[in-house]
């Protein structure tokens, strides 16, 4: 159709991605409380001694911080101690990238609030959607910030009672309703629309989708070299020397995606693009089409970035019916969608066929659980995204599940939508049950 995003975005098409892709270091949920803390604790007299930390947040990111290690924290892990690293050492102006500014003496002083009491964790009651609050006390002054909608939204702040507003920090300054009528554009598309729009994308939306690819292909290669969190990228590259595993186009992009999050999970400083608020997300819905497109016999160097993008649209128009967070995983459901969807792209399927991986992967994958961001998130999302690429290379071959199949429509697109409602209303009370199994574990 030859427009590119800007001209369909009416303008808006940068400040789209720029809404849905940021970079983030570490898990975004450490790092939403972090940014939160040390938004607090910007608002005391420079030098305060912190003498309390409380921080209540919304279940899901209780769930999701738990067990996640945090960049610069020497390997440890736990809603307290993200609030304590942000608060003590935390820079609220590097927003999802908090951490990042967390030196030796500042995680220190970190551990000193933390051995001390002073830190208190809880989950806030009747919290809808994505919340956290951390509030602070330093020499007769109260401070404190929420953090709502999104990782890195602060929407209050106030100091000794008095209410100071929200922050830019809000992923690009738009607004809520910007925010909404974009999402609501998303949802009216087709994916022949979709389609339309990657084949019609220019220079510019190319290079900024290959910089954000750079950024996890790095947390990818720390991964194969390194082997953090509990290795399962490497651990398979070991697999493929040994000659126990073949090198083929479904089990290399696992392991590349696992390695990826094998990084980020496993708290390496390196920064990852993040997608609809999630790292792990990106990482589940670009790595595996690059993989992918190392296999496609035609050289176009354009084909890549593309399809990535197809992967992007696919994913964060899931992601709008199922929620930011939930109880699905979607980084393997929703991303895995993306990827089935790239990949019938990539090697010449027809709009059909495309429709017809998304609809495979979903048949395959849902509902899979999210039990908390973790190491083992890099074996469960690796082999999702193994599975996508399998959907997608048989839909190319004709064979799709049908539309009378459990929650598959005949439609791609209400396919994607009965996600939304299986996640929001099926697996409503699966959240309390996870959360529960995870507070009381006798470790």
């Amino acid at each position: 159709m030859g427009f590119s995003l800007k001209d369909i975005l009416h303008g808006n098409a940068r400040q789209l991605l720029r809404l849905e892709t940021d970079p983030g270091l570490g898990c975004t949920e450490p790092a939403a409380i972090g940014l939160c803390a040390a938004t607090a604790a910007a608002l005391l007299p420079p030098g305060s001694a912190i003498e309390s930390v409380r921080v209540e947040t919304d279940p899901n990111i209780y769930k999701n911080a738990m067990g996640v290690i945090v960049p610069n924290s020497g390997s440890e892990s736990g809603v307290a101690l993200a609030a304590a690293m942000g608060a003590a050492a935390g820079d609220p102006a590097k927003k999802l990238q908090v951490f990042a500014s967390v030196a030796p003496e500042g995680l220190e002083r970190s551990r000193a609030l933390l051995h001390a009491g002073k830190v208190q964790a809880g989950i806030a009651p009747d919290t809808q959607g994505l919340f956290v609050k951390v509030t602070l006390t330093s020499d007769g002054h109260e401070a404190t910030a929420t953090v709502a909608g999104r990782h890195d939204r602060v929407v209050a702040r106030t100091l000794d009672g008095k209410e100071l507003g929200g922050e830019a920090c809000d992923g690009g300054g738009a607004s809520d309703g910007g925010l909404e009528g974009l999402e609501q554009w998303l949802l009216s598309l087709t994916l022949d629309d979709l389609v339309d729009l990657v084949d019609g994308m220019d220079a510019t939306d190319l290079n900024y989708i290959r910089e954000g690819l750079a950024l996890n292909e790095a947390l990818v290669e720390y991964g194969l070299a390194h082997g953090p969190g509990i290795g399962v990228g490497r651990s398979q590259l070991g697999l493929l020397r040994q000659g126990l595993l073949k090198k083929d186009v479904c089990v290399w992009a696992g392991i590349r995606t696992a390695s990826g999050i094998d990084s980020r999970m496993g708290g390496v400083p390196l920064p990852a693009m993040t997608l609809a608020g999630s790292g792990n997300q990106c990482i589940a819905s670009g790595i595996p089409v690059t993989a992918a497109a190392e296999f496609a016999a035609v050289e176009d160097k354009d084909l890549m970035p593309r399809a990535v993008m197809l992967s992007y649209l696919v994913t964060c128009s899931i992601k709008i019916g199922v929620g930011r967070l939930s109880a699905l995983c979607g980084s393997g459901v929703a991303g895995g969608a993306g990827v089935a969807a790239a990949t019938a792209y990539l090697f010449g399927g027809t709009v059909e066929k495309i429709g017809g991986a998304v609809k495979n992967h979903i048949a395959c994958s849902c509902p899979v659980a999210c039990d908390g961001a973790k190491t083992g998130c890099a074996l469960k999302v690796g082999e999702m995204v193994a599975s996508a690429v399998k959907s997608g290379l048989l839909a190319l071959s004709g064979c799709i599940v049908r539309g009378t199949d459990g929650v598959v429509d005949p439609s791609a697109e209400q396919t994607m939508r009965n996600l939304g409602l299986v996640a929001r209303k099926g697996l409503a009370g699966l959240d309390p049950v996870i959360l529960d199994i995870m507070l009381n574990k006798k470790l």
